[in-house]
């Protein structure tokens, strides 16, 4: 995801913590609420703030779907569970988790700061969750704060069985508004404009699979054609296979 606002670690309980503004006129804020990080969006005074909590009900949803949901069909995870996952853009961590309790080792990567600490706070949290299966799950998952472009060029050698890309772009004025922590994160974000080199350093990579979740009609990433889609009512996934 693209970074915007300076970088910032998370504040103590109690603390407030002001990353700061950018060009666009957006500004945010971090602080601890009910022993949750949250990010609060100060340029939507009206909005709640957001913390991510891979233990909802929403997630627990995702979770009981199983297997043969198209996000795990189009990975591989329904031939095979034990296998290592690189979600390239973690985005709220809800598909990287929802793998990882599937059985997944999960490598979730995030460039913007701020994301990352919202996410390593949601691993800990899970972790400490009286649930077995989600403590578990969360065991599962490894955090990285990086670039994954550069990342997945410099980890060729790292078995990694399939990556996960679900790129976000900015908003041009014409698709319907998406909930608004998906609002929050991409006026946090700016977007992913260069999705289409992160589907080009997946590929020169060691994974075997790529998956690539586009919106049900859209072209596909990069004009690069995949080796099979898997189709859903609003969305579907392009799936390009590496013979390495």
């Amino acid at each position: 995801m693209a970074q915007s606002g300076e970088r910032s670690g998370p504040p103590g309980a109690g603390d407030e913590q002001t990353p700061g503004g950018d060009a666009r006129g957006f500004s945010f804020a971090l602080e601890t609420i009910a022993g949750a990080l949250s990010l609060r969006a100060l340029h939507r005074p009206d909005w709640e703030p957001l913390s991510l909590d891979w233990t909802s009900a929403e997630v627990r949803r995702r979770i009981q779907g199983g297997r043969k949901q198209l996000l795990s069909r189009a990975l591989g995870l329904h031939k095979k569970h034990d296998i290592h996952l690189v979600d390239a853009t973690a985005g709220l961590g809800r598909d990287g988790f929802t793998l990882a309790a599937l059985g997944a080792t999960v490598s979730l990567i995030e460039r913007q700061p701020i994301m990352a600490a919202l996410l390593r706070d949601a691993q800990r949290r899970a972790l400490e969750s009286p649930v077995a299966m989600l403590a578990a799950a969360a065991a599962r998952v490894r955090i990285i704060e990086a670039d994954a472009i550069p990342w997945l060029r410099q980890h060729t050698a790292e078995l990694i069985d399939a990556v996960h890309l679900d790129p976000m772009y900015p908003d041009d004025g014409k698709t319907a508004l998406p909930q608004k922590a998906m609002q929050m994160l991409r006026d946090l974000t700016g977007g992913d404009a260069d999705a289409a080199a992160l589907l080009d350093a997946a590929l020169a990579g060691s994974a075997r699979r790529i998956a690539v979740k586009r919106g049900a009609k859209a072209g596909w990433l990069g004009d690069r054609k995949p080796a099979l889609e898997l189709g859903g009512t609003q969305a579907r996934y392009d799936v390009y296979l590496n013979n390495r």
